[in-house]
């Protein structure tokens, strides 16, 4: 069995778990001063009050299991990245009190609002500048980091910042538009055909300068026969962000602009998958040069084909039991007004 490849696959699934689930409500944080009335905003956090914690395991399991399982890219990967990474852990802390307190006070709610909104876009923000960094290359000198402090400040690095907050904030959108019904979501629906075109735009310009970052890229996706392997990805996109659009055009349905969304990240990340492989850090550290001992590898897949069921079936779980409408005036927090 290919232990570090197979690892790969696991911390891919963990980061992008991460990236599916906060996602939305991240999104919804950036939507938040949009969303005019302070009921509207109390709907839209009741949609996410039950799992936005719960969200953030996949975040832990992918952060752990790059330091245990790929130690030497963890070493490399932290120095290059340290601005970005601190200011989304100190985001989510402030999001997290945010969104604690403002249902405590009425004189401060504004106040909440604001810090919920200024949080949830750092974290977002700092997400995809961290993306866009180990996209670009890390230097890297014998074993170590041979960067600078601020080699993550790019302007392609600024871009992927960017499209991951237009990104979220259409997950969160689309959540509200499946979530809730009446005024909130028409009023979700109007801002998610507004942030469908922005985040496709976002796609479409990072896709076309990626190949020019490195040479690997280039060839993976424009040299033949490789193209041929790697052409879906693209037209996949396409088919579900014109499932998405038809969707938000013709409200024939609350669920397919999400799970069209949902699709447009999936077949993303994919491709940034298909971009990388088989470097765990580009342009040349591979899995298998970063990875831990296979005694170390054994050790940690026993306790993670315990864990990751577990986490998928308590997440799926509280999913099923709070399905269905959040009508405004109830939710889970409506009894700490």
């Amino acid at each position: 069995m290919d232990l570090p490849l197979l690892w790969a696959f696991i911390l891919a699934f963990a980061v992008l778990a991460y990236v599916v689930l906060d996602g939305f409500d991240l999104g919804i944080g950036i939507l938040f001063p949009f969303l005019r009335r302070h009921e509207n905003r109390d709907t839209a956090m009741n949609t996410v009050a039950p799992f936005w914690d719960g969200n953030e395991t996949w975040l832990i399991l992918g952060g752990g299991g790059l330091f245990a399982v790929f130690p030497l890219a963890y070493a490399v990967l932290m120095p290059a990245i340290y601005a970005p990474i601190i200011a989304m852990l100190l985001a989510l802390i402030f999001r997290g009190v945010a969104f604690e307190f403002r249902w405590r006070t009425v004189r401060w709610r504004g106040v909440w609002d604001l810090s919920f909104f200024a949080g949830s876009v750092v974290a977002a923000f700092a997400q995809g500048v961290a993306l866009g960094t180990i996209v670009q290359g890390i230097e890297v000198s014998g074993r170590a980091y041979g960067g600078g402090w601020f080699d993550w400040a790019t302007p392609f690095s600024m871009l992927t910042g960017a499209a991951v907050v237009v990104g979220y904030a259409l997950l969160g959108a689309t959540w509200i538009i499946m979530k809730t019904e009446g005024p909130l979501n028409r009023l979700a629906a109007r801002y998610a055909g507004f942030l469908a075109i922005a985040t496709i735009a976002a796609i479409a310009v990072v896709s076309a300068w990626m190949p020019f970052l490195q040479p690997t890229f280039y060839s993976r996706w424009f040299s033949f026969p490789q193209i041929l392997v790697v052409a879906p990805i693209p037209l996949l996109v396409a088919f579900a962000a014109w499932s998405l659009f038809t969707a938000l055009r013709d409200h024939v349905s609350n669920y397919r602009p999400f799970l069209a969304s949902l699709a447009i990240f999936i077949l993303s990340f994919i491709g940034i998958g298909i971009s990388f492989y088989p470097n765990i850090l580009p342009p040349e550290m591979t899995i298998w040069q970063a990875a831990a001992p296979d005694s170390s590898l054994i050790f940690l897949l026993v306790g993670a084909s315990v864990l990751i069921p577990l986490i998928l079936a308590y997440t799926t779980y509280s999913y099923w039991v709070f399905r269905g409408k959040v009508i405004e005036g109830e939710g889970y927090h409506t009894h700490d007004h």
